[in-house]
């Protein structure tokens, strides 16, 4: 058996918990598997599970060997995938984060159509804001709005967004409408995070940055939430167009300041240094700049 092999040995025997059930999902027996799982360890200078009775318990190293030998068997398994010339090297797994109120609000329709049109494809997509470990977690792909990409990513932008800050008229009657950045020092304001002190970032009219720092009345991390809180009079709210675009068409919520630009967050698509495209992620990458030209989110 080669080192690939003895890879996609010691992973299933890791996701299955035990020498047994990974024997009978390779349908050898189970004393050719703990002898492969013996020589690896012998190779490696190292206890990868510790096992004996009433223990089993992947060690320090075994879940660094693991977390890499699935990513060099998926690798090897793309490849044959990439090259076989069948009709079914679209066929795999893909899996990618995407920003909750996003996802949801803006690109669940090309989500929704990449499936239909790839049935083979088996997408799994995550709706949460936190910032996955692309390598750790095994994602494919991340969708991250922001004014710059962090961390060791290799990032596409497919589109940017703007935002704009807001209140509902009934607040404007009530508190008045600020007319420079230091009014803001008397208003209720509504951020998205969870910071206790925080800044908001401008550009004034002659392209000047301009930054105000201040103490969130409202943290949150859900955009919707937040547009909630505005509608109900809570105070101001930055929020991106995605969110906030209907009801500033419709009138329940007023721009205040406009003379200040809110500079443009890029929505980016990215992936771990050190993965390599297969065609199901080229193609997904594809089809998102698509969807975000033809949304309205402006490639940059």
């Amino acid at each position: 058996m080669g080192q690939i092999e003895d890879l996609r040995l010691f992973a299933l025997v890791v996701e299955n918990r035990g020498i047994s059930r990974a024997a009978d999902k390779l349908h050898i027996a189970k004393s050719a598997v703990s002898r492969r799982l013996n020589l690896l360890e012998e190779r490696f200078g190292a206890r990868l599970i510790d096992r004996k009775p009433g223990v089993w318990e992947v060690t320090t190293t075994g879940r660094e060997l693991y977390q890499r030998a699935v990513r060099v068997v998926s690798d090897v398994e793309e490849i044959e995938s990439d090259f076989r010339e069948t009709a079914q090297n679209l066929a795999g797994p893909l899996t990618i984060s995407v920003p909750r109120d996003f996802g949801i609000a803006y690109l669940k329709p090309a989500l929704t159509a990449f499936k239909e049109r790839h049935p083979e494809i088996q997408l799994t997509v995550d709706f949460d804001d936190r910032a996955v470990d692309l390598t750790r977690e095994n994602y494919d792909f991340a969708i991250r709005i922001t004014a710059l990409p962090q961390g060791n990513v290799v990032a596409k932008k497919i589109g940017s967004t703007r935002h704009q800050l807001c209140a509902s008229p009934a607040y404007l009657t009530t508190h008045g409408e600020p007319t420079c950045l230091d009014d803001l020092n008397d208003h209720p304001l509504l951020n998205f995070g969870t910071a206790r002190r925080t800044r908001w970032d401008f550009v004034g009219e002659t392209g000047k940055p301009e930054t105000f720092e201040f103490q969130p009345a409202l943290n949150s991390n859900s955009g919707a939430f937040l547009l909630d809180a505005a509608l109900a009079g809570l105070g101001f709210a930055r929020l991106p167009d995605f969110i906030a675009a209907s009801a500033i068409a419709s009138g329940e919520l007023v721009p205040i300041l406009q003379s200040l630009a809110v500079p443009d967050w890029g929505i980016y698509l990215v992936h771990a240094e050190d993965r390599r495209l297969n065609r199901r992620m080229r193609l997904f990458s594809e089809e998102m700049i698509i969807a975000c030209s033809l949304s309205g989110a402006p490639i940059g």
